[in-house]
């Protein structure tokens, strides 16, 4: 079992404040301190920010099997935020680690299915005139990964959707949060 993270990349930045060499060290600890054996840390990046009188701590953890921790704390005192970043890290790890250990246990030849759904273009009105408009642009890293993966990304972070490559039918899907419960799933079809 591994005790602590070696030879970690761990970059500290700071916004709107200069990163003093004990701040960096004392968060630079925290992260390597991190006690767990999975998800495995790859990358390590950490925000310092000061706005007014708030002191703003961001992690970004990209670990093993497509993974992405992210966590955000807020308080008055630089090393207090870090603390309580760190702890919030440390509980998605956790919570991470029990998913996997429940969701990939042996099993006995059941294949799980997503229910398909067909919606229809009733009552849209496709012939428009008006322009459409560019509102926001924003790029997503889509990486290969697996549906019970794509789930679990999602309901690990705050984002409303997941852009993936589906490695069983290696075509682009779209996992997604749906207004009433669950989660849905966009795949390609041949026209």
């Amino acid at each position: 079992m591994q005790v602590a993270n070696v030879n970690l990349p761990i970059q500290v930045t700071g916004r709107h404040v200069t990163v003093t060499e004990p701040m960096k060290e004392y968060a630079v600890k925290k992260v390597e301190g991190l006690h767990l054996d999975y998800p495995r840390i790859i990358e390590a990046q950490i925000v310092l920010n000061v706005e007014k009188h708030r002191h703003v701590a961001e992690v970004v953890l990209h670990c093993a099997n497509h993974i992405t921790i992210e966590a955000k704390a807020q308080t008055t005192d630089m090393y207090a935020s870090v603390d309580q970043v760190m702890a919030k890290v440390a509980q998605q790890m956790r919570k991470y680690k029990t998913k996997i250990m429940r969701q990939h246990r042996p099993r006995k030849g059941e294949v799980r299915h997503i229910e398909e759904r067909v919606f229809s273009l009733d009552g849209f009105d496709l012939h428009e005139e008006s322009e459409p408009q560019q509102v926001q642009t924003e790029q997503f890293p889509v990486k290969p990964m697996y549906l019970d993966e794509a789930v679990l990304q999602l309901e690990m972070s705050d984002r409303p959707f997941v852009v993936f490559n589906n490695a069983k039918s290696n075509k682009i899907n779209v996992l997604y949060r749906r207004n009433e419960s669950g989660f849905g799933l966009i795949e390609p079809s041949a026209p």
